[in-house]
C-alpha cells in the first residue's frame, strides 16, 4: 500500500505535469471509485483544471476552483499519464483527458481506491480529512500527545502506529522501521509505553519519512513506478521484508510475526 513517502512522491510528480491543463472529458469505467454523484463530479471536472495538489496523510487532494478532489490509492491504486489515443488498459478505470492530448489516468488492480468532491470550505469537515492524525514531521507531534493517544490504547504499539489517528500516512513498511529504529518490540502494548519511548518514534518517524520522501518512497509489489518514477528506500530497510536476514544492528536473524492481521518484521534482540 502506498503509505506517506509513496503518495507525497506521487503529489509532487502530478504538479510537475498536470497542473493548468484544462480537462475536456472525463470517462469513469468502474463508477464505485466515486464516492460523489457521478454526472455531478463530470460536471464539476469537464472545463476545469487542477491549480494545485496537496496531501493529507494518504489522501491526495486536486484543487479545483471551488471544490477538491480527494483521492485515496489504497491497496494498489496508481495514477499514469498518457496520451490520449492510447489504448485502454485493464484496470485503467478513471480517464480524465486534458486539452493538450493527454490523460490522466486511474488505474487499480483491487478497484479499492476512492476518490470524493468536496466544497473548498467544506474540507476541514470532512469525516476523510478532519479525523486525521498528526503527520510524522508536523512539529505538534510531541511526546505528551503521543503519550495521551496511547494512554488507554491496550493494543500493540504496532497497531497503534497504523491508527491514521493517531499519526497520518504511516502505514506498514514505515511502521515496522520506526519502531526498529526506536528499539521498540511491535508486541509492546502502546499504553504501556514511556514519554522517553514516544519521543524515540517521533525523532525515528520523521528522519524515516524525509528520507524516504527524498528517495522517491519505497518500491515494492503494491507501490511501483506509475509516473516514472523509481523509489529507492526499499534499499534502506533495516527490517520490513528482510525476514530471516541478519540484522544490521547484532547480526541475529530478522523475524515476521502477524500483530493485527499485518505481516510485521523486527528484530528480537534489538527490540526487547
Amino acid at each position: 500500500m502506498p503509505e506517506i513517502a509513496e503518495v507525497e512522491t506521487v503529489r509532487n510528480v502530478l504538479k510537475q505535469k498536470i497542473l493548468h491543463k484544462k480537462i475536456i472529458n472525463v470517462n469513469i469505467l468502474y463508477p464505485r471509485i466515486i464516492e460523489s454523484d457521478i454526472e455531478e463530479f463530470k460536471t464539476v471536472l469537464v472545463g476545469n483544471e487542477f491549480n494545485d495538489i496537496l496531501r493529507v496523510g494518504k489522501w491526495l487532494i486536486f484543487a479545483l476552483k471551488d471544490h477538491y478532489l480527494l483521492s485515496h490509492l489504497r491497496m494498489e491504486g496508481k495514477y499514469f499519464i498518457k496520451n490520449s489515443d492510447e489504448e485502454l488498459q485493464k484496470h485503467e478505470h478513471i480517464i480524465i483527458s486534458f486539452a493538450d492530448g493527454t490523460d490522466l489516468r486511474y488505474h487499480d488492480t483491487r478497484k479499492f481506491g476512492r476518490m470524493k468532491l468536496v466544497l473548498k470550505k467544506d474540507l476541514k469537515n470532512t469525516i476523510e480529512i478532519s479525523k486525521q492524525g498528526k503527520e510524522p514531521m508536523d512539529d505538534s507531534l510531541t511526546s505528551t500527545y503521543l503519550l495521551a493517544k496511547f494512554k488507554n490504547k491496550r493494543l500493540p504499539i504496532k497497531t497503534a502506529l497504523l491508527d491514521q489517528e493517531i499519526i497520518s500516512g504511516l502505514g506498514n513498511i514505515y511502521a515496522d522501521e520506526v519502531l526498529f529504529a526506536a528499539k521498540i518490540n511491535p508486541l509492546r502494548v502502546a499504553a504501556s509505553l514511556t514519554q522517553e519511548e514516544c519521543e524515540r518514534i517521533i525523532i525515528s518517524a520523521k528522519e524515516i519519512i524525509l528520507k524516504a520522501i527524498a528517495n522517491g518512497g519505497t518500491t515494492i509489489k503494491s507501490y511501483t513506478s506509475s509516473l516514472g518514477v523509481t523509489g529507492n528506500y526499499q534499499n534502506y530497510l533495516k527490517v520490513h521484508k528482510r525476514e530471516g536476514k541478519p540484522c544490521e544492528v547484532c547480526n541475529n536473524k530478522i523475524k515476521r510475526i502477524k500483530v493485527g492481521g499485518r505481516s510485521t518484521y523486527f528484530c528480537e534482540y534489538c527490540q526487547k
